[in-house]
C-alpha cells in the first residue's frame, strides 16, 4: 500500500453508499490522491451508460470527445456543494488530481463538487 492510499480509505458513507475518508488529518493545500485514468471515446459512451459505470466517469478534454474512468479512489468521492476537496485534470499525464481545500480531520469524509468548481452551485445530473 502506498503512503498516499494509507492516508485515505473507503468506507460506508452516511450520504450515499460508500465514500472516501481521511485516514489522518489532511491540511488545506495537500494533494490527497493522484489517480490515473482510462480514457474512452464519445462513440463508446452509450455502452458505458448501460452499465454501473454510468455514474462513475468524468468528462475529459476540451472538445467533449473523450471520457475518463478514474482509477484509485477517484470515482468514489461523494458530491457536496460545500466540499473540502477539489479535483483537477492533468491532461498531459492522464491523471485526475484531488486536493484538500479545507482542513479535513482524520475519520471525516472527503467531498468534491461534481460540477468541477468548488463554488459552482448548479444542480448536478442526478438532481435534475
Amino acid at each position: 500500500m502506498s503512503l498516499q492510499q494509507a492516508s485515505i480509505f473507503v468506507a460506508p458513507s452516511d450520504l450515499h453508499g460508500s465514500g472516501v475518508f481521511a485516514g489522518r488529518d489532511i491540511e488545506a493545500g495537500e494533494i490527497i490522491e493522484i489517480c490515473p485514468v482510462l480514457l474512452f471515446p464519445k462513440a463508446q459512451l452509450h455502452h458505458v451508460r448501460q452499465t454501473i459505470l454510468d455514474d462513475y466517469y468524468f468528462d475529459w478534454g476540451e472538445d467533449g470527445e473523450w471520457y475518463a474512468l478514474c482509477l484509485g479512489y477517484g470515482s468514489l468521492y461523494n458530491h457536496s456543494y460545500s466540499p473540502n476537496a477539489e479535483y483537477g485534470m492533468d491532461f498531459e499525464n492522464k491523471t485526475i488530481d484531488f486536493y484538500c481545500v479545507r482542513d479535513i480531520r482524520a475519520g471525516f469524509e472527503i467531498f468534491i463538487n461534481y460540477n468541477g468548481d468548488v463554488d459552482n452551485q448548479s444542480k448536478v445530473w442526478f438532481e435534475k
